[in-house]
């Protein structure tokens, strides 16, 4: 019994660990023993037509500064369009919207009459788009005048069916919850190029990435766009790149609360694709994809599950013959478990907490959400509209 709850604790352990600790070392080797070349142009003298959609729902605060941000990118008049997908904003984005298209006729606002979310806004919008690249952003996303640029090099190399960016947050004020997001974020932005060096970058980003306009599929109305259409691309034989030097800032959410439900909301939609779209990559051809795809999102999403067994392993192990190290063990998850309810009850009570509680209280928020997510997806419950983190 002592042997069968000793390896079921070491192998929990070591999938909690894997993800943030082997992945990342693990992928680097990967990267410089075997990388896959990408033929880059430096800067292309034929740039490509290039179509910028930017989903909006009431962004009436961010939606002007957005388009102006659009129209100065260092990109050729005559080969950029910008397309404003509203779905079905009432405030006044789509009165600033038509303004700046009586304006400048590179604006364009295509409108969703009924609320049906992101998604199906950006079905709309590729019926309307001329670009022979188009590129998916957020109404608060800005964008460096050579972000286009940055990315379209990369279409150079015919393998390449989509490129994405570097989001980055806004410097500020920085609360628990934004200083946790950006922890975790750098960690990501570190996984998306040792992936791209190494094979696809998992997943594209809402606020900054591109495509190839043919390699768009319309997408069912509760698909997340961003790591639904990214997948069909390599499934089809095009791999995605990231580029670091294309980069775009915009908020991090104002809280934790915010951060909860936007993450419950992406694991919900994610965990739907893999299972929706997952039967499309092949263990032979795509090899390598779906260990990335395995090894950066699918572990993760069961952490906290993961975690409970963990737990209970070392609660049976310390009944049955208590050890130094295994009392140590149980003595730190417990430890882990505390500061995480302690920041629980300082956050509820809006009061500030130290990084030796937030980050436990993160680890755990999100690998609840996640987990609420899949739990959602189980019970037929689909988050489909979408929501920026500015709102509730």
């Amino acid at each position: 019994m002592r042997f069968t709850l000793e390896l079921m604790f070491w192998c929990a352990v070591a999938l909690l660990a894997y993800p943030y600790l082997v992945y990342p070392v693990l992928l680097w080797l990967l990267a410089q023993v075997s990388p896959r070349r990408t033929t880059l142009a430096g800067q292309p003298s034929d740039l490509p037509s290039l179509t910028l959609v930017i989903s909006a729902y009431n962004e009436a605060e961010v939606i002007g500064g957005k388009i102006e941000n659009s129209i100065a990118i260092d990109y050729p008049v005559d080969r950029l369009e910008v397309l404003v997908v509203s779905d079905a904003s009432d405030d006044a984005t789509d009165g600033i919207v038509r303004d700046w298209q009586a304006r400048d006729p590179r604006v364009r606002l295509v409108r969703q009459e009924e609320r049906r979310g992101k998604t199906s806004g950006l079905n709309l919008a590729m019926g309307e788009a001329r670009g022979e690249v188009v590129v998916f952003s957020d109404a608060n996303a800005m964008y460096r005048p050579d972000a286009l640029r940055k990315l379209v090099r990369h279409f150079a190399d015919p393998e390449v069916g989509y490129v994405v960016g570097a989001q980055l947050y806004n410097p500020g004020a920085e609360s628990e919850a934004t200083a946790s997001e950006g922890l975790y974020w750098r960690l990501e932005l570190m996984l998306k190029r040792l992936e791209s060096r190494f094979d696809s970058v998992v997943g594209g980003d809402g606020a900054i990435y591109a495509i190839r306009r043919q390699l768009f599929w319309p997408l069912q109305p509760d698909d997340i766009n961003d790591f639904v259409n990214p997948l069909q691309i390599v499934a089809e034989g095009y791999r995605g790149v990231f580029d670091p030097e294309a980069t775009c800032t915009e908020d991090a959410a104002e809280g934790f609360a915010k951060e909860f439900r936007r993450k419950r909301r992406i694991v919900n939609r994610t965990w739907r694709a893999v299972r929706r779209y997952g039967h499309r990559l092949s263990l032979t051809r795509h090899t390598r994809f779906l260990f990335l795809l395995l090894s950066h999102k699918v572990i993760r999403w069961f952490s906290l599950p993961i975690f409970a067994l963990a737990l209970m392993a070392n609660v049976g192990i310390v009944m049955l013959a208590p050890s130094p190290l295994y009392l140590t063990t149980l003595a730190a998850m417990l430890a882990g478990i505390g500061l995480g309810l302690l920041g629980r009850a300082l956050d509820r009570r809006g009061l500030r907490m130290p990084r030796v509680v937030y980050l436990p209280y993160y680890y755990f928020l999100v690998n609840l959400a996640a987990l609420l997510g899949i739990w959602d997806e189980a019970r037929g419950v689909r988050h489909a509209v979408w929501t920026h983190v500015r709102s509730g």
